[in-house]
């Protein structure tokens, strides 16, 4: 029997009259009636639905049909304002039925206008650039009905102002903030309270389950159903909420919020500049002890060294010290009583990086050019999830994406979340891979760890280009690697280049669709959530196998907590990831069911060594060839 949410989206539905040249996808079919039927049940379902099913209006049309509440949460912003602005409403048209709908963000993403007008007060504490910064958003203030700061187009993603008219979860003041009535935040929190449908993401669904563990309140209502997209990223940003961490810009940001607050209401009060100021320098001071700056390294490491575990040390006396001191002047106002808790919680964080249990957790740093940030990351975080959701056990959760399982299996992704009893489902996707598209895999690549590869690569991707006409994505697993590969590109003036790091994300992929004989080349962040279809894209090339680096300190953590258990971790866990983020890249290509295009993968462990099988195996079946010229002529020719 045909279901509800499967007719609206078939032949003789709704929306095959409403768009021309319609057809209905049986995947697409098989996926609503698997969630409608999840959501009906109060489930637990994952689903792998391939590129092109239509996952979106799958699980849109059951949400939307559903009696209940329902939270819809996305890995990425940019999917999150798509859902709330394009598909939804989209959806309510073609069906004639609307719930009410709320967008959701994080409290990083609105405006604090406590803060702006705090610190617009204070200037003195702020660069010339910052200053006009919050001058003009100011301006924007008095017209903005939400605060969504993303609607602030001068304002870039690491623009200085920032911290300085948003707040944190330390910093609010709650209630007690003279701006409470016009709060951005409490309004949008409010809407979302009294909706049928909330959009959020995956940092804030996990801030909010974090959080009601903890018995600290909540940030979202109790829902029916929760429908996770982009599902794969939910195991890393989980482990960013079960663990912790300690930046050198939180430890600033006290320092500064305490000399304002020392400024304003407590200049009798020496001690709390005394102590602000130990703090500021104690935290410059070991960031340049930290020497050079480096990526992911083990935080124990740095610890065993005399004078960097001093200075930790007496940096978390000061931070006791200034605690004890706030506590005493906090009656005098909420600001200071928000001071003395922030500063509390600095100081049990900065304890707990003087010990670790390194059978459960793993510490470590990242140091950048001007600040560093400590984290603790726990190796499995499966117990964690289910703690946190078992609140939820008469609600449905619903996880998809292009890419949740391995060889159709989905014990990965399961063991990642302790999602043992769920139901599971894989659904193909619609096209036709063997007539779109071809498989080039190059003959006699260097191994990848020659210092010639990616030079290399490089001259193997060059005639392709040039068949192409450009319209190409370069998709590379390190920067070191990228930047090679530009300099080398650089030469070439036929190609336009758009490289990673040069300007936003959107703003070289809008560059890239109009441009002729256009190259992107990107890591990671353009391997996924990346959505350029028609003939503005034509070849994908990938330089290397997407292993994750063992030397990373989760990673080799967790290889070394995996062969403590005596399991192979190979096998069970640096494979299956790699197999899932490469599925992400080779997904760029072809997007539609017009779509023709060639993918190359130049690394030669995909045919050389047992294990490229695996990889082969889960990729999409594309016409395979090792014949260079055949490979030009089909370019040449789209």
């Amino acid at each position: 029997m045909t279901s509800h949410a499967s007719y609206l989206l078939s032949q003789q539905g709704p929306f095959a009259q409403a768009f021309n040249n319609y057809q209905e996808r049986q995947s697409q079919l098989a996926m609503t009636e698997a969630v409608e039927q999840a959501l009906a049940s109060d489930k637990q379902l994952l689903v792998e639905a391939g590129t092109g099913t239509g996952k979106t209006f799958a699980y849109l049309i059951p949400a939307i049909e559903l009696d209940g509440k329902s939270i819809i949460s996305t890995g990425t912003k940019n999917l999150q304002d798509q859902l709330f602005y394009k598909d939804l409403p989209t959806v309510f048209k073609v069906i004639g039925k609307t719930r009410k709908v709320a967008l959701l963000k994080g409290r990083q993403n609105y405006l604090c206008l406590h803060r702006m007008d705090f610190n617009l007060q204070t200037a003195r504490f702020t660069t010339k650039d910052t200053l006009e910064q919050i001058v003009k958003i100011r301006q924007w203030s008095e017209t903005t009905k939400d605060g969504d700061l993303s609607q602030v187009n001068f304002l870039k993603d690491d623009a200085s102002a920032l911290p300085f008219v948003t707040s944190t979860a330390d910093n609010c003041l709650g209630n007690d903030c003279p701006s409470f009535s016009d709060c951005f935040v409490a309004k949008a929190r409010r809407h979302a309270m009294d909706s049928d449908i909330i959009v959020i993401n995956h940092h804030l669904l996990m801030a909010d389950l974090v959080l009601k563990e903890d018995g600290f309140g909540e940030l979202l209502p109790k829902a029916d159903a929760y429908i996770i997209d982009e599902a794969h990223q939910l195991p890393d940003v989980a482990s960013v909420f079960f663990g912790q961490n300690l930046s050198s810009r939180q430890l600033m940001e006290l320092s500064r919020d305490c000399l304002l607050a020392y400024h304003a209401e407590a200049k009798d009060c020496s001690d709390i500049k005394l102590y602000a100021d130990t703090i500021e320098k104690q935290t410059a001071d070991l960031r340049l002890l930290m020497g050079d700056e480096v990526p992911r390294q083990f935080w124990r490491n740095y610890l065993e060294k005399n004078d960097i575990a001093e200075h930790f040390e007496q940096l978390e006396q000061s931070l006791s010290l200034l605690t004890e001191v706030l506590q005493g002047q906090a009656i005098r106002s909420r600001e200071l009583e928000n001071l003395a808790e922030r500063a509390e919680a600095l100081s049990s964080r900065a304890a707990c990086f003087l010990s670790c249990d390194e059978q459960k957790d793993v510490q470590w740093i990242e140091i950048y050019r001007k600040s560093f940030t400590l984290n603790t990351t726990p190796l499995n975080i499966a117990d964690n999830f289910n703690k946190a959701i078992a609140p939820y056990h008469k609600a449905s959760w619903v996880m998809t994406s292009a890419t949740l399982a391995v060889n159709q299996q989905f014990k990965h992704f399961q063991q990642k979340l302790g999602l043992y009893n769920a139901e599971t489902a894989v659904f193909p996707s619609p096209f036709e891979y063997r007539e779109q598209a071809l498989f080039y895999a190059p003959r006699d690549m260097l191994n990848p760890a020659s210092p010639e590869y990616t030079r290399q690569f490089i001259a193997s991707c060059l005639p392709l280009l040039v068949a192409s006409k450009g319209r190409a994505f370069l998709l590379f697993t390190s920067h070191r690697a990228l930047n090679e590969a530009a300099t080398i590109l650089e030469q070439h003036r036929e190609f336009n280049l758009f490289v990673q790091g040069q300007a936003s994300k959107s703003y070289l992929l809008d560059k890239f669709r109009v441009t002729e004989n256009s190259v992107l080349l990107g890591t990671f962040s353009f391997w996924e959530g990346v959505d350029v279809s028609g003939d503005a894209l034509s070849f994908v090339a990938i330089d290397k196998l997407p292993f994750s680096s063992p030397g990373d300190p989760v990673n080799q953590a967790r290889i070394n907590a995996i062969k403590q258990q005596g399991q192979d971790a190979f096998f069970s866990f640096q494979l299956p990831d790699a197999i899932i983020a490469l599925k992400q890249g080779v997904g760029r290509l072809i997007r539609d069911i017009n779509d023709k295009g060639v993918m190359m993968i130049g690394d030669p462990r995909l045919i050389a060594r047992g294990y490229g099988k695996n990889f082969l195996q889960d990729l999409p079946p594309m016409l395979p060839t090792r014949n260079q010229e055949l490979v030009e002529e089909f370019l040449a020719n789209l």
